[in-house]
């Protein structure tokens, strides 16, 4: 079975995704709204937008007459992004529970921003090919992937905890890595990354390496685990969560660091004709 981020999953995860915030998605978020260089007025589709990390500057720098569509598949995760933008009083932004996939908007857009959220599309390819074509001539997209080396040992360990301990979860010694795992590898340098945006149909490509490493308490990266996409790989059951969780926090120790080095790509769609 592969893995499933959080929010694929109805209403799983999204607080302990959200625990990650300050450490990871804002300051990853931040930089793919200034690549995307949203003007006042604009319209903004942020793809897989979990709990807000880029809807929020999205939002304010797209001001009154601008609009934002905040589109995921997790309620929960939603739920947690328009709490945020009520505390600061943003009411130009819309939030759709669907599949950014399939989304039909009600006019084009001048920029869509996705952070890390690519990864989560069933198809990458086909999908992402669909939503660049949400865009008007000129619209931009900017978005975030992991650079090479990102999110190991993290995921290492964590796989091998799960294999390791009895009836773990859905992952056993010869389970292909995630789906999205696999999507990550993709693209994880900036010829790759590259290479793939001109395949959709992108120009004038730039691409910038965001180097971050997290500082990571024990509990915050079980909260990591949980809500990313290696959930859906963990046992459902309270007690084999339990003993996971144990065994995984014991393996990474109390001083572990998060490698989140992060690619931040931009380009522009401009069809011909």
């Amino acid at each position: 079975m592969p893995a499933r981020h959080a929010a694929t999953l109805p209403d799983g995860g999204a607080e302990d995704y959200d625990r990650l915030a300050p450490a990871v998605w804002n300051p990853v978020s931040n930089a793919v709204v200034a690549a995307a260089d949203v003007l006042v007025g604009e319209r903004v589709l942020d793809v897989f937008a979990g709990t807000g990390s880029g809807t929020v500057p999205a939002a304010q720098l797209a001001g009154p007459d601008g609009h934002v569509d905040a589109v995921d598949r997790s309620s929960a995760m939603l739920d947690l992004a328009e709490a945020k933008t009520e505390a600061l009083g943003l009411d130009n932004v819309s939030f759709h529970r669907a599949d950014p996939a399939h989304w039909e908007p009600e006019a084009p857009y001048d920029a869509v921003i996705s952070c890390y959220g690519i990864f989560l599309l069933d198809d990458m390819d086909a999908g992402m090919d669909r939503i660049v074509r949400l865009l008007r001539p000129g619209g931009r997209v900017a978005l975030s992937a992991w650079d090479d080396g990102a999110l190991e040992p993290f995921g290492e360990i964590l796989l091998e905890t799960i294999r390791s301990t009895p009836q773990g979860g859905h992952a056993s010694a010869d389970s292909p890595a995630p789906v999205f795992v696999d999507n990550c590898r993709r693209l994880a340098s900036v010829d790759r990354l590259e290479e793939w945006l001109g395949t959709r149909g992108l120009t004038e490509i730039t691409i910038e390496k965001l180097g971050l490493a997290a500082p990571l308490e024990p509990e915050y990266a079980w909260s990591l685990a949980l809500g990313s996409g290696y959930r859906g790989l963990l046992p459902e059951a309270p007690e084999a969560l339990e003993e996971v969780r144990r065994a995984f926090v014991e393996r990474l120790g109390g001083d572990f660091v998060l490698n989140a080095d992060s690619l931040i790509a931009v380009g522009s769609y401009l069809p011909e004709g």
